[in-house]
């Protein structure tokens, strides 16, 4: 072996461990994207939905999914999708509260049901309009 080849083989070895490094560091900071807050997630219910006027909005705490609702008493359910949020309206009845937060069933096989974690009942009744029980007639049952 001359000593060209063996430079030429140090230089790939480097290479090739700077890019593992890289790949590497890259893996590991990788964090799932987030909706940051409750102003984005109003915005792109507006954006997404026609005529939808966000009077409230909530993101769960672990940034995976988020509520709006509009003065009208329409129910917006976000969730990250790659880059952009994806946006659903969903009827009053597809919301229901666990331990872990509101669950809500999209109906949708592709973005399936939403967790938006750590908010109750009591959040996203803060969230609705006053006169929701005339809205949704059997949240007055």
């Amino acid at each position: 072996m001359t000593d060209r080849e063996i430079w030429i083989a140090v230089g790939a070895a480097l290479v090739a461990i700077a890019v593992t490094l890289g790949v590497v560091l890259a893996l590991r900071g990788r964090r799932k994207p987030r909706i940051a807050s409750p102003e984005e997630a109003a915005e792109a219910a507006e954006r997404a939905l026609s005529g939808f006027d966000t009077q409230g909005a909530v993101v769960g705490a672990d940034g995976g999914g988020a509520l709006a609702v509009d003065r009208g008493g329409r129910v917006a359910v976000m969730t990250r999708d790659g880059a952009r949020i994806a946006v659903r309206e969903v009827p009053w009845g597809a919301l229901r509260s666990t331990a872990e937060g509101i669950l809500i069933d999209t109906g949708e096989r592709k973005l399936g049901a939403v967790l938006v974690a750590g908010v109750d009942a009591l959040d996203v009744r803060r969230l609705a309009p006053a006169d929701l029980k005339r809205l949704v007639p059997h949240l007055g049952r």
